[in-house]
């Protein structure tokens, strides 16, 4: 009898996340599924890890029947302590999500969600990212779903290349389909609201807006999304800029 895949589920909104439940409800239509979360919001953690303290797993109450841990480190903390001393066996896959909020565009970067896929991707086990355009705690998840479960099943199907992981956003509502992108170019402008606590002390509150440097372009993950499509990006863990590289061959130092 064929071993089942071990599905290793984490997120970055924390163990009591809407999202984290309802994407372990279609995992175990996969595999045999464990779970290990941050006890609480790591949410823009990006790729960060802990090292300034003891890391813990201690279990908790299964979710819908599934071994479930929690943890005091980052997402990527998670994924790394399942691959190495958690588990009595590796994770297959490692599936991340759904979070509550778009990852697109430059936002790869800062999410913990995404963070923990490229870190499952390092480990070289095809890794995924799912969010959904919506912030909201009591979000429907119900359409997400149903792409969580195609997405999935293409890559069990296809496979994904070494250290490349997937990177999938869900409009809010029904969406028309499936589109494959690229990353948008854009950015945050970050504006730090400058404010003065209750003792008269300065500090800053982080807001902004997010700005898109190529509206309208149709092969991106930002107008799949505008456009009411999910939209999947394929992630490399190679930052090298090809073509810089070509012109500093010709430089002299």
């Amino acid at each position: 009898m064929t071993e089942k895949p071990l599905i290793l589920v984490t997120n970055d909104d924390g163990i009591h996340a809407k999202g984290l439940r309802e994407l372990v409800e279609v995992m175990q239509f996969f595999g045999e599924v464990v779970v290990i979360s941050s006890e609480v919001s790591m949410s823009g953690k990006g790729c960060g890890i802990t090292v300034d303290q003891p890391l813990r797993a201690i279990p908790v109450e299964k979710i819908h029947g599934v071994p479930t841990w929690k943890s005091n480190g980052t997402p990527v903390d998670s994924v790394k302590l399942s691959f190495n001393n958690l588990f009595d066996r590796t994770p297959d896959y490692v599936v991340s999500g759904i979070n509550h909020g778009a990852n697109s565009s430059i936002s790869v970067i800062y999410s913990g969600t995404m963070g923990a896929a490229i870190e499952g991707s390092l480990h070289g086990v095809p890794s995924l990212g799912f969010s959904l355009d919506d912030f909201r705690p009591d979000a429907d998840f119900s359409k997400a779903k149903i792409i969580v479960a195609k997405v999935f099943q293409s890559v069990l199907d296809n496979g994904l290349p070494p250290f490349t992981c997937l990177n999938v956003n869900v409009p809010k509502g029904k969406p028309k389909g499936v589109k494959v992108c690229r990353q948008t170019h854009g950015k945050w402008v970050e504006e730090f609201e400058k404010r003065l606590d209750p003792h008269g002390r300065e500090y800053h509150w982080l807001s902004g807006y997010f700005k898109n440097f190529e509206e309208g372009s149709p092969e991106t993950d930002i107008d799949a999304l505008q456009n009411n499509y999910a939209a999947i990006v394929p992630v490399s863990v190679d930052m090298t800029c090809y073509k810089t590289l070509e012109q500093l061959k010709n430089w002299t130092f």
